[in-house]
This record gives C-alpha cells, sequence and structure tokens, in this order.
C-alpha cells in the first residue's frame, strides 16, 4: 500500500531500522528543518495525518509520519509484550534518532497521543514541544474509569481482551464496523470518504496487523493493571491539547490534566468537531498546531 495523500507537496515513503522492529514512515518538508514526529491512533495509520502534512510542510517543519509498530507496512511482532509501551516510547526515541535529530515536536492522537505524553516523561530531553489531540493525560485515565458514564464509554477497552473474537468482529461483512465507526463518528458529513475507508481497511487487513493494534489494549490491560496513573512524571515542554468535544469515546471532563503535571499547558476545545478531530476539522486543528509549533520555525 504505497500510496500518498493527493498533495502539493511530495511525500517520501521510507524505513528506519529501530533494532527489534523496521518502521515504515512517511517524510514531508524540508530536510534539515525543525522536526514534528506525527503518531496515528487505532485503528489507523500515517494518513491520519494527511490534512496536517502538507500544511505543516508547508510551513517550512520537516514532518515525519510513522506507522506505529503493529500497524500498516511497519513490522508486527508477535505476541502482546512485544506492544508493552515501554517498547512503543522507546520506538519513537530511536526514531528520532534514526532521522538524525536529537529532539522533536510530537504530535499525537488517540492511542499516538498516549505514547506522546509517555514519551514526554520517560525522554523529556527529547521533546520541544507536545501537541495531544483527544486523548487524556495517563493521571486521568483511571480516574475516568471510576465515572459511570466514562465507564460505558469504555467497553471495547475490556472486549479487547478476549483472544480471538475481537478479530473475529472486525473482519466479518468485510470489515462492517469499521466502515460504520468511519461513516458515522466524525460530525463533518464525510470527513472519511469511501477511498478513506478502503486505505484503512487495506491497512488493517495487512498480515497480522489486526492483531498487533488490538495487543496495544490487551498489554495496556495486562503491563498495567492499575492503569498508567503510578508512574507520573511532569512534562516539561510546553503542551497543547486540541479536544473534539462530541467525542463518543472519552468524556469532555478528561481534556485537562492536573495543571500541576502539565504546568505549561493550553487547552483548546472545538465543540464542533468528533474524536477524528484532525480529520474532522483541520480547518481548525492546523492553524492551533501551527501556532503552536510557529516559535521554533526559523524566521
Amino acid at each position: 500500500m504505497n500510496r500518498s495523500a493527493p498533495t502539493q507537496h511530495p511525500l517520501q515513503h521510507r524505513y528506519a531500522d529501530l533494532g527489534d522492529v523496521r518502521m515504515h514512515y512517511v517524510e514531508a518538508g524540508p530536510a534539515q528543518a525543525p522536526l514534528v514526529v506525527l503518531l496515528h491512533g487505532f485503528p489507523e495509520f500515517w494518513y491520519s495525518w494527511r490534512h496536517q502534512l502538507p500544511a505543516l510542510a508547508g510551513a517550512g517543519l520537516r514532518v515525519v509520519a510513522p506507522d506505529m509498530r503493529g500497524y500498516n507496512l511497519s513490522d508486527k511482532p508477535a505476541g502482546t509484550a512485544a506492544y508493552h509501551t515501554d517498547l512503543l516510547t522507546r520506538d519513537v526515541a530511536r526514531l528520532i534518532q534514526a532521522l538524525g535529530a536529537e529532539r522533536a515536536m510530537v504530535v499525537g492522537h488517540d492511542w499516538g497521543a498516549v505514547v506522546a505524553w509517555l514519551f514526554a516523561m520517560r525522554y523529556p530531553r527529547m521533546v520541544e514541544r507536545l501537541a495531544i489531540l483527544n486523548v487524556p493525560h495517563p493521571a486521568m485515565l483511571r480516574a475516568g474509569l471510576r465515572q459511570p458514564r466514562q465507564w460505558r464509554k469504555s467497553w471495547y477497552v475490556f472486549f479487547f481482551q478476549l483472544p480471538w473474537l475481537p478479530e473475529w468482529g472486525f473482519r466479518a461483512r468485510r470489515y462492517r464496523t469499521i466502515r460504520r465507526l468511519f461513516r458515522s463518528d466524525p460530525v463533518r458529513a464525510g470527513a472519511f470518504s469511501d477511498d478513506d475507508i478502503d486505505r484503512y481497511i487495506e491497512a488493517l487487513a495487512q498480515p497480522g496487523a489486526l492483531t498487533a493494534t488490538i495487543n496495544y489494549y490487551r498489554a495496556l490491560v495486562r503491563y498495567h493493571p492499575r492503569g498508567l496513573g503510578h508512574d507520573l512524571r511532569v512534562i516539561q515542554a510546553p503542551a497543547l491539547v486540541i479536544w473534539g468535544e462530541q467525542d463518543r469515546a472519552l468524556e469532555p471532563s478528561l481534556a485537562e490534566p492536573p495543571r500541576h503535571w502539565v504546568p505549561d499547558l493550553r487547552i483548546e476545545r472545538l465543540p464542533d468537531a468528533s474524536h477524528w478531530v484532525q480529520v474532522d476539522r483541520p480547518e481548525a486543528v492546523n492553524p492551533l498546531l501551527l501556532e503552536f509549533l510557529r516559535p521554533t520555525i526559523a524566521p
């Protein structure tokens, strides 16, 4: 699946050897410019950033959007342990180093945002700026599950702990669940075209991909039974949270983390955007990201 999103800025498909995995990524923008790493969520891949890649590259940034381990064209190691958050954050560190950089601005959505939060805690010297889209700070995740409304919304996390049944459910009737998700969830009609949805399904249909992506959730529960809030560190980088308030999976109250954990924080709420905020409202998200990242762009 070596196709690029239509854009006037060429997208380069490349691979990086990270030691235990070979990671596919898409790159745009000047090679010597400040580096931005875009981390996607579930059930996505680099293509989730199709609206942001040209916008950020056009502003003079070097933008890299990887397929995270287990997704699309990146390696898919077997077993739940291969998706421990220690390995997911290490992948980001090794990718930045493989790109010849010491630091990067990190932007994450959904599972990519979970990894981005943890990466900023575990590798603070490698994070210049941190932008989070529609995922709570780890301190809020466990607290959120104590809310009955959020517990009901998070039922799928527990369903994913079952063996083989989640995979069967997703594959049933030509991935009907995925098609329904992307057609019904966004606020903006047509945010995901039929071709877009086909691309997501093609990525999930790669050998081993579906189990690998669900293993993110299995590893989270197996190796972090108390949640991610027991090993917190202060986020040292400036942080931006962009939150689509029509998120069907997450309560709006989870958007704002405790200020003592994220002292340099800005929150932007988009009342007319869904969980898929960067696809649903790119005309709002892109200017917010550019304004936040602009201090790093040389005049």
